[in-house]
Formats: structure tokens, sequence, C-alpha cells
């Protein structure tokens, strides 16, 4: 071996290459192209997890308000029903059975409903 070489590598005939070739900014050019699709992926991903999560936070917002909306609209009847149910009237009555149709049907069809759009929106 010749004395004053780097065992075969390029850094003995010029040890400063890559430090001249950045002051020079020679390759800063692809640096800052790399940079800039870095910083397009980036940015195209965090909008789509906001989309997301703003996605997820109506669907929530939609259920809590059904399902109030469902007790407030089928509370008293439910209401009704029971005390009618307790205070002794025959389940025969006309009355008592409407209700218990009505607090039998209701939710099912809230459930076909729910279950509609879950499939719909699944597919």
């Amino acid at each position: 071996m010749v004395a004053g070489t780097a065992h075969g590598s390029d850094h003995g005939a010029d040890p400063n290459r890559e430090l001249k070739a950045s002051v020079a900014a020679e390759d800063a050019d692809r640096d800052r192209k790399v940079a800039y699709g870095t910083r397009r992926v980036v940015l195209a991903s965090l909008g789509v997890l906001k989309e997301q999560k703003a996605g997820r936070k109506r669907i929530r917002a939609v259920a809590l308000a059904s399902v109030l909306v469902f007790l407030l609209v089928l509370g008293p009847l439910i209401w009704w029903a029971v005390d009618n149910l307790i205070a002794g009237e025959h389940l025969g009555d006309i009355a008592s059975q409407f209700s218990l149709w009505v607090c039998i049907l209701c939710p099912a069809l809230l459930a076909a409903a729910v279950m509609a759009g879950w499939l719909r929106h699944r597919s």
C-alpha cells in the first residue's frame, strides 16, 4: 500500500468533499425537492386524518341526537303504558294494546333504519 492513501477509499484524496459540496450548495436543489415532496405528503395525510376525525364526530353527534329524540318522543308513551299496566288495566283494553304495540314497533323500526343506514354507508 502507498503511504498517505486511506485504504482504498475516496476520502483520502479530499476529506472535505462533502463539506465543500454542502457549502457550494451543489445538492441543495435535490434536498429541497425531497423536503417539498415530504411536506406535501405529510400535509395531505394530516388533512385526511382531520376529515376522518370530523366524520367520526359528526356520526357520534347524529347518533346521540337521534337517541335523545327517540327517548323524548317515546318516553311519555312508555311511561303511560307502564302506568296503565301497573294501575290494573287489562291487557285486553284497546289503549293498553295500542301502547304496547307502539312501544314494540317504534324501537324495531328505529333499529331497522339504523341498520339500513349502516349497511348503505358500509358498501
